[in-house]
Order: structure tokens, then C-alpha cells, then sequence
């Protein structure tokens, strides 16, 4: 789902902007360029962001300006880590804004609520478990993957909708609380594709899945 630019007062928008580029500037420090460049992680960013980009197109047609679709944000941020996940997104949302599906005034505010949001959650929900839960493939495809979607495509879809609510126009208001259930049957949706993809992965292609460890969740000791 995103937001389109006339739904909300201008200095939401304009907070937009100054958020993304602080989270930009922490990517640029924290990130390991070295390592995305000299590895074949590479090819799993660019191919994942090419299979997010073609996800998002997958909606029906927009509804008083609010488009219901997947994120994938926990799947790429098991995959690649915070980081790289949060810049992948963005880059599908750049895809969106150059496609002419988006507006760029909205980019910003969007970024926060469909990348920023979601994979900072599944990171969190990924640390918590790791220290908290028993070591197993299990625990990880059902709270780190499952779970963690559910979570995180249930807070980013009512954060936005909770905002249209609370600062649009009372038409569009009113309409934003009707959807809000929908949350729930999207993030159902979400965390089935995730704990799909997440179980293939590591099953046939442990290697593309970052934060899956062998010696942690498939061997004893």
C-alpha cells in the first residue's frame, strides 16, 4: 500500500524527507559495500528487488487514493540484512516513482512507512528471537519469518491508514478506518508468502539467506 501526496498536510511530507535522508546517511555508514560488491549477494539484491518491484505491481486498483498491496520487507531483510533491505525497497519505490505509479512529493513519507518501518520491526523481531528463543530452523521460519511479516506488514498498513485518519479530509478519514481491517487479512497474506519463500530458501538456497546460520539452527552443540 502507499499514500499519494494530497492526502495529507504538506509538513508530513516535508518530515518525510528529512527522515529518509538521516536513514540514508546511517546506510552509508553502516553498510559493508565491500561485501555486497566482491560477493554474489550482489545478484540475490538485484534479483530480489526485481521480484519486489513486480510483487507491488500485483494490487487491485487504488481506492480514495490508498493502494493495498505486499511489501516482501521481511523476506529481503532475512535475506540481506537492515541496511541493504531498507536501499532495496527504496529502489523498488524509485521503480514505482519512475514508472509513474507514485508521486515523487510522496516518496519520502512512503519510504519511512513501507521500507523504514517494516524492516527495522522484522530486525527487531530477529534479535529478540535469536536471544530469547531456542535455537532451532523451526523457531526461525515461524517467528523470524512468519510472525515477524505478520507483525510488520500489520503495523505499516495501520501506521499509514492511522494517519490518513487522523489528518486527511473527513471523506477520506472515514474511509481509511474501513480499510484498517484489511490490515489484518494482508498480513495473513503477508506472513504465509514469507514463511513460504523463507522455508525454499533455506532449504535449497541456505546461502542466499543471510541471517540463516547452519551451525546455529541445524546443529547441536
Amino acid at each position: 500500500m502507499n499514500i499519494s501526496p494530497a492526502m495529507l498536510p504538506a509538513d508530513w511530507y516535508l518530515l518525510g524527507h528529512f527522515g529518509v535522508i538521516g536513514v540514508l546517511a546511517w546506510i552509508i555508514r553502516t553498510v559493508s559495500w565491500r561485501e555486497l560488491v566482491e560477493r554474489a549477494q550482489a545478484h540475490h539484491f538485484l534479483g530480489a528487488c526485481v521480484a519486489l518491484f513486480a510483487l507491488w505491481h500485483l494490487h487491485p486498483p487504488a481506492i480514495g487514493g490508498i493502494e493495498l498491496h505486499l511489501l516482501g520487507a521481511t523476506a529481503f531483510t532475512l535475506m540481506v540484512g537492515p541496511q541493504l533491505a531498507i536501499l532495496g525497497l527504496g529502489v523498488v519505490l524509485g521503480g514505482l516513482v519512475a514508472t509513474g505509479q507514485m508521486d515523487p512529493a510522496a516518496y519520502s513519507l512512503n519510504a519511512l512507512l513501507l521500507a523504514v518501518l517494516p524492516v527495522c520491526l522484522s530486525w527487531g523481531v530477529l534479535r529478540t528471537v535469536e536471544r530469547h528463543l531456542p535455537r532451532n530452523i523451526f523457531v526461525y521460519i515461524f517467528a523470524s519469518a512468519f510472525f515477524s511479516a505478520a507483525l510488520a506488514m500489520g503495523l505499516s498498513g495501520s501506521s499509514m491508514l492511522g494517519l490518513v485518519a487522523t489528518f486527511a479530509d473527513p471523506a477520506q478519514s472515514s474511509f481509511a478506518v474501513q480499510m484498517l481491517p484489511y490490515c489484518l487479512f494482508l498480513a495473513f497474506a503477508e506472513a504465509t508468502l514469507t514463511g513460504m519463500v523463507i522455508t525454499i530458501l533455506v532449504v535449497y538456497r541456505p546461502e542466499w539467506v543471510g541471517t540463516f546460520d547452519d551451525d546455529r539452527y541445524l546443529r547441536r552443540g
